[in-house]
């Protein structure tokens, strides 16, 4: 049985008073649940988190990194940089930093070869824009993505590490894909990984449901065989909200 693992993402949000804040009212929520939970944190306040949550079930992430260890890579930090500082998982290829940053599959590909060396865990996000989908280029598209990322990676490596489907169109645009469309999606994104790495490697690997999971829609999606868990972005910004997902 694989773990399921709920992971907050913050993006540009909160101060480290607010973080703190958060993390304290979430502690007495979730301190009971049955899943992994990790909140993606901006830089500044990942100190702020850390020590909210010490001694909890809380694991604190952060949201991107660099691929190179140190060098002349202004506003950059590097995956050995975010171990010693304490981070224990960080985003890699979210859809807002390939729309937004210039990330590509490439560079997405040396991030989880970065952050897998360093001792990181990376969640690895792939997925389709509503275009892609209405074309029918879905299923090509999510395993070209999950096999490039994860290029270079050991069946071992790959086991231990989280990939999120994250279907563009239902990012933050209130839109969510079906429980089945959802699981269907996740099932060739595990495929792609047995074809890569073997069927065991494959049933270890937990893969996120990450579009718009809410209090609304999480125990529907968490009832499917192939999804793991959520990445929650807009859900994830109140205790409340966030730890009623945690309990789906």
């Amino acid at each position: 049985m694989r773990t399921p693992i709920i992971a907050g993402n913050w993006k540009m949000n909160k101060t480290p008073e607010e973080a703190a804040a958060m993390v304290s009212a979430l502690i007495p929520l979730v301190k009971e649940a049955a899943c992994e939970i990790v909140l993606c944190v901006p830089y500044l306040d990942v100190y702020a988190a850390q020590k909210a949550a010490a001694g909890t079930n809380i694991h604190v992430g952060v949201q991107n990194m660099h691929w190179k260890e140190s060098g002349a890579y202004t506003g950059e930090s590097s995956a050995t940089m975010l171990k010693a500082a304490g981070v224990e998982y960080v985003i890699l290829g979210h859809s807002e930093r390939r729309q937004y940053f210039a990330e590509t599959d490439e560079t997405v590909n040396l991030k989880t070869l970065a952050a897998v060396a360093a001792g990181l865990v990376p969640i690895v996000c792939v997925g389709e824009t509503k275009e892609q989908r209405e074309a029918g280029y879905t299923d090509i598209l999510v395993a070209y993505q999950t096999k490039t990322a994860l290029t270079g990676l050991t069946a071992e490596q790959v086991a231990g590490l989280v990939i999120a489907y994250e279907p563009v169109w239902a990012i933050g645009t209130g839109l969510t894909a079906t429980d089945e469309q959802a699981n269907e999606t996740i099932g060739v994104i595990r495929r792609a990984v047995a074809e890569m790495f073997g069927q065991a490697a494959a049933d270890k690997v937990r893969i996120q449901y990450g579009g718009s999971m809410n209090p609304k829609n999480a125990h529907g999606l968490m009832l499917q065989p192939e999804i793991d868990g959520g990445l929650i972005g807009g859900a994830s910004l109140t205790a409340e909200d966030f730890a009623k997902v945690v309990q789906y």
